[in-house]
């Protein structure tokens, strides 16, 4: 699949891109020849006979479509993990659930360890060697007969956090093979992840002004779901 990166540019200026990721486009690929959003990037300004350089800051999981931003210098990539570093930067998803939360919202927090061999990661307790404390707030929305749609607040970012986090909870994301059971692929066949990274928020890295960026799920998990 080939993408424009060009029609999912949202804002650029000096010191950063924002951007829309599609779903199953990687942020970073070691893989030669496959797309990712960084070397599309990099591809991008050096058309525009710029440096092309792109600075990145932070990451989303190659099927969770969102909103990012990525710097254009060292300093402004600097400036920016700084601020991600010390909590300065907002991070909002909307995410399809299966199954209905017992609490209309809450606040979750368990330890997560991350098995790089199988690419997952699973709660387990505090005191595990390698577990790292994740924290989350979400709030349903909608309610259909055996889905939600929530709102969720990423407070920590550890690896698969936000479907490690509500599986554990008991309502596993919408199309998650990794961590739905009903959707593993040699039963289910693929399905889109419902799982949108809708809303960022930071401070400009060069005149601090408070920069916010939205954007509309595109994924069909979302599709019987009205988000305003």
């Amino acid at each position: 699949m080939l993408f424009d990166i060009k029609n999912r540019i949202l804002y650029e200026d000096t010191e950063i891109l924002v951007c829309k990721k599609p779903a199953g486009l990687a942020v970073q690929s070691a893989k030669m020849g496959q797309q990712d959003m960084v070397s599309l990037l990099k591809n991008y300004r050096a058309m525009k006979k710029e440096e092309p350089y792109i600075g990145l800051v932070h990451r989303l999981d190659q099927p969770v479509e969102g909103v990012m931003v990525f710097a254009k210098s060292k300093q402004a990539a600097a400036n920016l993990s700084k601020q991600i570093s010390e909590k300065q930067t907002d991070k909002y998803y909307y995410a399809v659930v299966c199954g209905k939360p017992k609490e209309k919202q809450a606040n979750l927090v368990d330890y997560l360890c991350k098995d790089g061999k199988k690419n997952t990661s699973g709660v387990v307790t505090k005191e595990t060697v390698g577990a790292k404390r994740a924290e989350l707030f979400y709030e349903v929305v909608e309610e259909k007969e055996d889905k939600a749609l929530l709102r969720i607040e990423l407070k920590t970012g550890r690896h698969h956090q936000i479907r490690v986090q509500l599986s554990h909870m008991g309502c596993p994301i919408y199309g998650d093979s990794k961590y739905n059971k009903f959707y593993e692929e040699e039963k289910r066949g693929y399905m889109p992840l419902a799982l949108c990274a809708y809303k960022i928020a930071f401070f400009h890295p060069k005149n601090r002004k408070k920069m916010e960026f939205q954007i509309q799920p595109e994924g069909e998990g979302f599709l019987e779901f009205r988000i305003e």
